[in-house]
C-alpha cells in the first residue's frame, strides 16, 4: 500500500469525491467518486478514472464518449477528504448531458417561484455516461 493513497480520508465505502475542474479556466466541470483503484490509475494512466455508485464499477472518463479529461494536477483538500482534478477536458464535454460542465442548472426566481433552469446548450448529443 502506497502512503500517499492512504493519506485521503476515505469514507466509509471507502470512496473520495472528486471534482474535475478546467485547469485553465478554473471553470468546475464535474463532480464524481473515486475508490482507491480509480485514483491509483488515475495516477498511473494521467486520465481521469472514477467509481460509478450506480454501476459499481471504474469508470475511465471518455471510455465511450471520447470525452477524455487528461490530469494535468491532483490536489487533495486541507481535510484529505476530497480531491481535485485539474484536467484538460478532450472535445470540451464533461457531461453525459453533451454540455460542456455538469453544473449547467441555475436556481432562479423568488419565493414560491423558484426553479432550476438550464443555463447552457447542449454541445454534442449524449452518448452516454463514458
Amino acid at each position: 500500500m502506497s502512503d500517499w493513497i492512504e493519506a485521503v480520508a476515505w469514507n466509509a465505502e471507502g470512496l473520495v469525491p472528486a471534482v474535475a475542474q478546467d485547469a485553465t479556466s478554473g471553470e468546475v466541470l464535474t463532480l464524481a467518486w473515486m475508490n482507491r483503484d480509480a485514483l491509483r490509475r488515475t495516477v498511473e494512466s494521467g486520465e481521469a478514472v472514477y467509481w460509478s455508485r450506480s454501476r459499481k464499477a471504474l469508470w475511465h472518463k471518455g471510455e465511450s464518449s471520447g470525452h477524455f479529461q487528461k490530469v494535468v494536477e491532483i490536489r487533495i483538500d486541507c481535510d484529505a477528504d476530497a480531491v481535485l482534478l485539474r484536467v484538460e477536458s478532450v472535445g470540451g464535454v464533461a457531461c453525459h448531458t453533451g454540455r460542456r460542465r455538469c453544473f449547467f442548472n441555475k436556481l432562479e426566481g423568488a419565493g414560491g417561484e423558484r426553479r432550476w433552469v438550464a443555463t447552457e446548450s447542449v454541445i454534442e448529443e449524449p452518448r452516454g455516461h463514458g
